[in-house]
């Protein structure tokens, strides 16, 4: 089984202030990890290329890709700020179209056959991102970008994205709220940001609300009694993820206390899904994750899966 790294050096240089959670290091942590674990020479290593305007405005609108760009900070100038935790320095739309075209890439490579599946180990992350807006550390929505790609250009008819970053993925959700041929499960800890999350809609959109210190046990049952059930009624053509990994128990951004176990298990879950009913089709996107050591071992354990080695 053949599982593709896409990632890029520009996805480095995007830093917002001192001591922000969503940093540079985050990415090093996890090729670390899978170095000290020798994961890394088996692995298909893909330098990720720009995602194209046409393909972004398939998801996002016109005034988002001009407010990026007319906003986007000249060498030395200091940050400009979308919102007081999500802020763009000069490298940040470099990134930040790096980040979104590895998901399209990641498309091609598995619909062409070249790769089984990928992970995409890129930052800025994406899922708060709606069509007109970047929020919440996100500048364009990266899975659903590359969720509208393979549908508009492969003609594929169903796709599931799932989510288990412990925030709500507002963004993905605004963006296929009316759009029958996506199906999103998602599990986040509620009430925290984005305070969003309706009610589910049987067949399209499944939303597992957990309450602060749900355990990995209540993780399970909610995958297992909530999501499953719908993704095997829909049978998908195409699987995507959002991997955050912010809802581990060391993590301090949330109160939900995961661990590596739970997150093998539901990669492997979702993995099942993918092997089922899409031919193993299957793109996983880095979303949060911000302490360097938990994020690091979940994603290990998250590849490992996707590498068919759990």
């Amino acid at each position: 089984m053949t599982t593709a790294y896409i990632t890029h050096p520009d996805c480095l240089k995007h830093k917002m202030f001192t001591g922000h959670p969503e940093c540079p290091e985050r990415l090093v942590a996890i090729e670390d990890r899978l170095k000290g674990k020798q994961l890394w020479d088996f692995l298909e290593h893909v330098e990720a290329t720009d995602v194209k305007d046409n393909d972004l405005l398939l998801t996002h609108s016109q005034q988002l890709l001009e407010k990026l760009s007319k906003n986007t900070p000249g060498a030395g100038q200091s940050l400009y700020h979308i919102d007081p935790d999500t802020c763009m320095n000069e490298h940040t739309l470099k990134a930040a179209y790096k980040s979104a075209g590895a998901g399209t890439m990641a498309v091609d490579l598995v619909m062409n056959k070249k790769i089984d599946n990928a992970f995409c180990s890129v930052r800025p992350p994406g899922h708060h991102a709606e069509r007109n807006d970047a929020m919440g550390f996100c500048f364009f929505n990266n899975i659903a970008v590359a969720a509208t790609y393979a549908l508009e250009k492969y003609s594929l008819e169903r796709v599931a994205i799932v989510d288990f970053d412990v925030h709500h993925g507002n963004g993905t959700e605004d963006i296929f709220c009316n759009d029958p041929r996506v199906m999103i499960c998602s599990s986040y800890e509620y009430p925290m940001y984005p305070y969003s999350g309706c009610e589910s809609v049987p067949g399209h959109i499944i939303n597992s609300r957990l309450d602060a210190g749900s355990t990995g046990a209540e993780f399970r049952q909610a995958v297992e009694n909530e999501w499953l059930p719908e993704l095997e009624a829909f049978k998908p053509q195409f699987v995507f993820i959002s991997a955050g990994f912010d809802a581990h128990k060391e993590d301090v951004i949330g109160e939900l206390q995961l661990n590596e176990s739970d997150y093998r298990w539901v990669s492997q879950k979702i993995k099942e899904i993918a092997d089922k009913y899409a031919e193993g089709r299957l793109v996983s996107m880095l979303e949060g994750g911000y302490a360097l050591n938990a994020l690091a071992s979940s994603a290990e354990q998250h590849v490992r899966v996707l590498m068919g080695l759990e």
